[in-house]
């Protein structure tokens, strides 16, 4: 944290100065983050100054304010409450559909649709106050006519109903509700939001929503959604705060033929936020990857628990949206979000090992390839390019993510160099040049694959004649198995760029 402020350097010391006494400066931020914790009457602490110097750190001037009226604790089931209720919403044998309708263009509609045509095997019980059929199956006036049990009830009627519907949701002991409806926090009616936290807590149901396209579980085969239905299965689950974040995830999935396993909105987050996916998704046996979109955490605290002991376990990724003042304010009239200061998101997911998204392509293109790609044995990256320009932008691209690039070993530069043309680039990038045949390609990558010193390979590919891009895409896959059965695997990355058969080599790679 120290080393994260714009200070950072007069705390080491310029200028001829002698760095601060660093110890004594965590010492007194972690005695003021304990005061605050011990005393939650503290809800406001200002050090202003505090003189930090070679021996020591001496707060100047403090102000406290003081509230002592008690707040109410923020609701935090245990693990255990989380995985039995989430297990029970995620993986139903049964669903409701509140507002169920035979109707073409309602919600319910939709939602009926997707459960029946998505291949859901569970029941499904239509819930509307007039009809006595909805898509060939009987209607009831309410859950609480339903005679079977119910794990989840999705909500498809106007936000003026839901409290109502809410309590019956309750009696009839359904742990999980799905809440579609807009016209809560995020319009402005908080008192509407404040009445369904209040009920959901009385009676133990565990919300998702409101303001929220609903879900999907590819290993059930529900689409508990009005949306498009979805059946790539796979090993990714992916949740996103807004709705149409939510269908560029499903399109890019199905066009990128990346299987998912659930695709969750979390809208308003009145209740089920991100640390309780992650703690689902945690041990759940069909999820190897959790990758998140967010634009603000209700709980910060209960999120970088569950992120730091998850991602021990299986990567995840975030996308922090609200990442400016202007993307903060268009957040809070989006879905109520407090965006709150990014240099915080920043540093509590380094701290947590989450992998942070700078874009929804990022996000996505980290859900798809992670889960391909062998983890590194070490931080030395090597670029092997057939193109100097390309061999830039690359480094570029290293330096932008934190990846190290190796300086190259004197052995191993010499190794290198048997391969390609004296008018070439030996080093990092080693630059083999444009007009090398294909054997050039396959020995080089062969090189890095074989020396324990290189941990990854980077690949830049320029479109030639003497190296068509099919004919560079199967020398690839060639090297990459014939190492594998070596028992040598290390993540390859290809960037390639050229005429219009580069897609058809990029697809096969």
């Amino acid at each position: 944290m120290l080393d994260g402020i714009q200070a950072a350097d007069v705390l080491r010391g310029v200028r001829g100065a002698e760095p601060v006494h660093r110890e004594a400066l965590i010492t007194l931020i972690e005695r003021v983050s304990r005061l605050v914790d011990d005393f939650p009457q503290i809800s406001e602490m200002d050090l202003n100054p505090v003189f930090a110097s070679p021996g020591g750190a001496v707060a100047a001037d403090v102000r406290i304010v003081m509230d002592f009226e008690p707040t109410a604790p923020r609701y935090r089931p245990t693990q255990e409450q989380i995985v039995a209720q989430m297990n029970r919403i995620m993986k139903p044998d049964a669903v409701a559909v509140i507002g169920a309708s035979n109707e073409d263009g309602k919600i319910g509609n939709s939602v009926m649709k997707n459960l029946i045509n998505g291949g859901y095997q569970g029941a499904i019980y239509p819930i509307h106050p007039k009809a006595d059929e909805i898509m060939g199956r009987k209607a009831y006036r309410s859950v609480k006519d339903v005679p079977g049990v119910i794990d989840v009830a999705v909500f498809a009627i106007p936000a003026k109903f839901v409290a109502q519907a809410l309590v019956e949701v309750g009696e009839k002991k359904i742990p999980g509700a799905v809440l579609i409806p807009s016209g809560f926090a995020e319009t402005g009616n908080h008192e509407g939001q404040e009445e369904i936290v209040k009920i959901a807590r009385q009676y133990d149901i565990r919300m998702m929503g409101p303001n929220i396209y609903g879900f999907y579980y590819t290993p059930k085969n529900l689409c508990a959604t009005f949306c498009t239905p979805y059946d790539v299965k796979g090993k990714a689950a992916l949740s996103s705060q807004s709705g149409g974040i939510g269908m560029a995830i499903i399109g890019f999935s199905r066009s990128a033929k990346m299987g998912v396993s659930a695709i969750v909105g979390l809208g308003n987050k009145s209740d089920i936020n991100e640390d309780d996916l992650l703690t689902f998704f945690e041990q759940d046996d069909n999820t190897e990857i959790i990758a998140q979109h967010c634009e603000d955490l209700k709980d910060g605290r209960s999120f970088a628990e569950a992120a730091r002991r998850v991602s021990k376990k299986k990567p995840v990724v975030v996308l922090k949206a609200g990442r400016t003042s202007l993307g903060a304010r268009a957040a809070s009239s989006h879905t109520g979000a407090l965006a709150g200061n990014d240099k915080i998101y920043e540093d509590v997911f380094q701290q947590c090992g989450v992998i942070r998204a700078r874009s929804l392509r990022d996000l996505l293109e980290f859900a798809r390839g992670i889960p391909k790609l062998p983890t590194p044995k070490g931080e030395n990256t090597v670029i092997i390019t057939g193109a100097g320009g390309s061999g830039v932008l690359l480094s570029d691209a290293c330096v932008d993510n934190g990846l190290s690039l190796m300086t190259m070993p004197d052995d191993l530069d010499a190794a290198f160099r048997k391969f390609i043309p004296p008018f070439g680039a030996a080093g990092n990038p080693d630059d083999i040049t444009g007009g090398e045949p294909p054997s050039t390609y396959k020995n080089t990558i062969r090189l890095g694959l074989e020396d324990d010193r290189i941990h990854s390979i980077i690949l830049g590919y320029w479109h030639t004649i003497i190296t068509p891009p099919m004919v560079f895409a199967k020398l690839v896959i060639e090297v990459k198995e014939e190492m594998k059965a070596l028992g040598i695997e290390k993540p390859i990355v290809a960037s390639l760029a050229g005429d219009v058969q580069v897609e058809e080599a990029a697809e096969y790679l």
